[in-house]
């Protein structure tokens, strides 16, 4: 433990800071920020990220003699699956066992509403003993003790020092989950400034966020701190890698971790000697070199065992990967990944022959955020796919295709679960250029190798009914025959290892660098596909 607490120490000093002032009042608050967790275990082989890492870092913390706070940026009871068995119970006693070390704030995403009836979230709700906070949304269960935890305008003390915390969560119109027991306000900007001069009126020390909601709506709250210089930072979720906005006279700091906790970050919450507060961020990626706590590791152990008698099978071995397959989100949401090709290659054999000619995938269903490697188990199909995945197919032209697939590549920043994982085409995108106008090239396999799409030609297309039904911003045509929701793709996935299997052949092949499914011009100046 002497070694771990040493690596860890080491660790903080490579901090983004704020330089403390010279007659600063150091009585203040130590966080601990994460967000976006889908397992009570770690990921990448047990290598990275995982809560008894983030247990480890906050022991340390406390042992300097810190008051510690835990922050939580949403999306934890959904999508996994042991939560598709005990509906995000084995994620509220993993929070619970943090919050008995530090006491936990968390907002809720936009997955603890991904079940149509409350009966997932009023059980979550009974069974916390860390704070649920929103301030833009109410619980409307019918469930009085459960519609009345949820905390607004919430406050705490710590070292004599009163914070405010305002919370907001993502609308339905900006990709939140839709629900009759969770009425939403979009007005985000308005109710932050309305909840932080609030705050200001009751004489509170400092102010901060805890958001899911997307960068640039964050960066947008951010900018209250110009009329608001006791608003000090934002931390947030619903992407899944690190995001960093220094702390300005005019801008809020805004951190958001990886997923999985892979990387989370700690903030030091200072005072001057004018009573002014500051910050020092500290970036802390968790990998092997932090030790999962032992204490913790007994509750993860616990629920593996119950997932082992489950499903006893999961371990059993159902095929071989020829290399690594790549299923890290870090990958599924940014850039092709050889585990997704593949399946997305077994999407346009969907409803038989002849195999449509094109079809595509969300990169945010994908949820394993691992390596699929060596042996392939149960497991590894069970973790990817977080959604029940039936598929559709239906016509377009070479035109509608091409505007459809805009959507991919929308927004700024990194790893975005509407990415598309793609089969049956190619792709070249600028993303210098405005939105909606990014694809340079599109094209498709013709006699004589690669050619754009034809704007007048019909192409048949499998996707997900998700993305079929428009989400996550595609916009199918509604106006063609199409089939009915049919063919899951998890079985699809699972019968095609299987196959290989029996064929003795191994799963997956390396991505083609000459001949890329997708490819990102480099400030313009790189030619398309080469």
């Amino acid at each position: 433990m002497k070694r771990n607490a040493l690596v860890i120490t080491c660790m903080f000093l490579v901090a983004c800071a704020v330089s403390a002032p010279s007659d600063s009042d150091t009585s203040g608050i130590s966080f601990v920020h994460l967000n976006d967790t889908y397992r009570v275990g770690d990921v990448e082989d047990g290598k990275a990220g995982g809560f008894g890492r983030v247990v480890t870092v906050i022991r340390q913390l406390l042992a300097e003699g810190k008051d510690v706070r835990l922050l939580h940026g949403g999306d934890f009871l959904y999508p996994s699956l042991e939560s598709s068995l005990w509906q995000g119970k084995q994620m509220v006693e993993a929070l619970n066992f943090m919050d008995a070390l530090a006491p936990m704030y968390a907002v809720a995403g936009n997955h603890e509403f991904d079940p149509r009836a409350p009966d997932s979230l009023i059980n979550a709700v009974r069974s916390s003993k860390f704070d649920w906070l929103g301030d833009n949304y109410e619980f409307a269960t019918g469930e009085d003790d459960v519609d009345n935890a949820l905390q607004k305008a919430f406050t705490f003390e710590s070292n004599g020092k009163i914070i405010g915390v305002f919370s907001l969560s993502i609308h339905p119109d900006d990709g939140g989950n839709d629900r009759g027991y969770l009425p939403m306000q979009k007005d985000y900007a308005g109710i932050a400034e309305r909840t932080i001069i609030d705050f200001e009126k009751a004489g509170v020390d400092a102010i901060i966020g805890v958001t899911h909601l997307h960068i640039w709506q964050d960066k947008e709250l951010a900018r209250l701190r110009a009329k608001h210089p006791k608003f000090v930072f934002i931390v947030g979720g619903h992407e899944h890698e690190p995001e960093f906005v220094p702390l300005t006279e005019h801008s809020a700091a805004i951190m958001k971790g990886a997923s999985n906790a892979r990387v989370i970050w700690t903030i030091d919450l200072d005072f001057n000697a004018n009573g002014a507060p500051y910050v020092t961020t500290t970036e802390l990626p968790l990998d092997g070199k932090i030790a999962p706590d032992a204490e913790y590791e007994v509750l993860a152990n616990k629920w593996r065992a119950r997932l082992l008698e489950t499903y006893p099978f999961l371990e059993a071995t159902i095929g071989v990967a020829a290399l690594p397959l790549d299923a890290r989100e870090v990958t599924v949401r940014n850039e092709e990944s050889n585990w997704a090709t593949f399946i997305a290659d077994q999407m346009r054999g969907a409803f038989g022959k002849p195999a449509a000619d094109l079809a595509f995938i969300n990169g945010g269903t994908l949820r394993i955020d691992d390596f699929v490697q060596g042996d392939i188990h149960f497991e590894d199909i069970g973790r990817t796919f977080g959604f029940s995945s039936y598929l559709r197919h239906t016509t377009v032209s070479g035109k509608e295709f091409r505007q459809i697939m805009e959507a991919g590549y929308r927004g700024f920043g990194p790893s975005k679960g509407y990415f598309p994982q793609v089969s049956g085409f190619r792709v070249c995108v600028d993303r210098s250029r405005n939105e909606g106008d990014r694809i340079v090239s599109l094209q498709v396999p013709g006699d004589d190798g690669w050619v754009e799409i034809e704007e007048d030609e019909e192409y048949s297309l499998v996707v997900p009914d998700f993305l079929y039904g428009g989400g996550d911003g595609f916009e199918i045509p509604k106006d063609r025959p199409a089939s009915r929701p049919a063919s899951e793709l998890v079985y699809l996935v699972l019968d095609a290892v299987l196959y290989a299997q029996a064929r003795g052949k191994k799963i997956g092949e390396p991505i083609n660098k000459s001949n890329r499914r997708y490819h990102e011009l480099r400030e313009g100046k790189e030619p398309c596909f080469h």
